[in-house]
């Protein structure tokens, strides 16, 4: 068999992913770092606003993950010129898309806040809305970006965005740093230096992904406008990817006001624990990512039998790094939590959320890097309607049962989502199972390849 990845090329194409994620991590943990030296309202307010760009931002990373699927097929299929326009109808659909919601959330970020949040404490509160109308300007620049990154990612090109990013978070903290401590700009002094990085990576990378030497640029205007055959492929995806991310990110919404509702210290030591644990799904984000690109064009090639085999390859890459990054956060967790600058109740449940989280990682695999195989191969739908079921009936219902009825700390938030995460991991593995046995066949099961652009 022809194998499409030797493993020194799937390493060449997964280090970046992960190099990359290591940095979206680290930008944010120094965030937080910086901004709780402001004091907790600031910490709190900078989680509430993020708890909102999140459920934004997942929508923006479903529909590129779309193109990338998409364009990867095409590259599959040996169709560089159709993969660069596919690129061309993402970047018509996602700056589109991001202008018209920052344009809503720069108006009326003080209402949206009121009307999620209800009434907290007027600090907090003046935080948010600050932090809220400088991150809701940069979205129109991240749909650029991303979208130019998910072309380089599905031809293979890691390396581009892992350098990009690079860029946006050195210029990220470093302003950062300055605003904060030298301007003393307080919330601004994080939200300002965000919306510069953004505005710069999205011109940096849109400069080389039209480089002349780039097979899959955007040749001219054309590709730019609708065209509906196209739209159609990626919003087949990128729709169910959307509508799971962005119902899943408001699910988690309404756990974070069900955590506004246990007082400032609860808030304040999510937010913390929330920003450790980060490093525990880092592994299975850029593996996620990675995966898009090799089993769509594992897909776009007809070889099965190779994308049941690099799914099963990555899922046991994946709980290798997590059996690592859970005991180091586990043994060092009043460690890391101390440097938030946290003291009494709120460093205490910090510790017990950062414990309980990095124990119950052994589910996560399972129940959130495989469904990117069913992504790749054209079953978004599928996913979705797993991720909505799991999310309301046991996340949600469970967390409200547990918060509103038993009294439950902010712990009970957590419980409910392991309750989630079990239910995730037994639907996915059982379709898995079903779509092609146990990953020892080995047969190259040949599907339609994706419908070439027209014009």
């Amino acid at each position: 068999m022809n194998t499409l990845y030797s493993n020194k090329k799937l390493a060449k194409l997964l280090l970046p992913l992960v190099i990359e994620q290591l940095l979206i991590v680290l930008v944010g943990m120094a965030d937080v770092l910086m901004v709780a030296t402001l004091g907790e309202a600031a910490v709190s307010g900078v989680s509430l606003v993020d708890a909102v760009n999140n459920l934004i931002l997942q929508v923006l990373f479903a529909l590129t993950a779309g193109g990338t699927v998409i364009c990867a097929q095409f590259v599959g299929r040996k169709d560089e010129r159709g993969a660069g326009k596919v690129g061309g109808q993402l970047f018509f659909i996602t700056v589109s898309s991001m202008l018209l919601i920052s344009l809503i959330l720069f108006l009326g970020n003080r209402p949206i806040l009121s009307l999620i949040f209800g009434q907290v404490e007027a600090a907090v509160m003046d935080n948010a809305v600050i932090y809220m109308a400088l991150t809701a300007m940069s979205f129109p620049f991240l749909a650029v970006y991303h979208s130019s990154a998910a072309v380089f990612r599905a031809m293979g090109n890691t390396k581009i965005s892992m350098l990009m990013s690079l860029l946006m978070n050195v210029i990220n903290v470093s302003g950062n740093a300055i605003c904060i401590f030298g301007l003393k700009m307080g919330v601004m002094g994080v939200g300002i230096p965000t919306l510069i990085s953004r505005i710069i990576a999205a011109l940096a990378i849109l400069t080389l992904l039209q480089k002349k030497d780039n097979a899959m640029r955007i040749r001219n205007l054309s590709d730019l406008l609708p065209q509906s055959a196209l739209i159609r492929q990626i919003l087949s995806i990128g729709i169910p990817n959307s509508v799971e991310s962005g119902i899943f990110q408001f699910g988690k919404l309404i756990l974070q006001s069900l955590v506004s509702t246990l007082g400032t210290p609860s808030i304040a030591a999510f937010a913390v624990a929330s920003n450790l644990v980060t490093y525990l799904y880092l592994p299975g984000n850029a593996l996620g990512a990675g995966m898009l690109t090799i089993i769509g064009q594992c897909y776009g090639a007809g070889e099965m039998g190779q994308a049941r085999h690099y799914a099963k390859k990555l899922v046991l890459i994946n709980y290798a790094m997590l059996a690592v990054l859970s005991s180091v956060l586990i043994f060092g967790r009043s460690f890391f939590v101390g440097c938030y600058q946290l003291t009494g109740i709120s460093a205490d449940l910090a510790r017990d959320l950062v414990f309980s989280h990095a124990v119950a990682m052994i589910i996560w695999p399972l129940g959130f890097l495989l469904p990117y195989y069913f992504r790749a191969i054209g079953r978004a739908a599928f996913t979705m309607v797993v991720a909505i079921v799991t999310m309301w009936l046991f996340r949600v219902g469970l967390a409200w049962v547990f918060i509103r009825l038993l009294h439950f700390n902010v712990l009970g938030i957590w419980y409910a989502m392991y309750v989630d995460w079990i239910f995730r991991m037994i639907i996915y593995v059982i379709a898995f199972w079903r779509s092609g046995g146990p990953l020892i066949s080995g047969k190259n099961t040949r599907l339609p390849r994706p419908q070439p652009p027209r014009g």
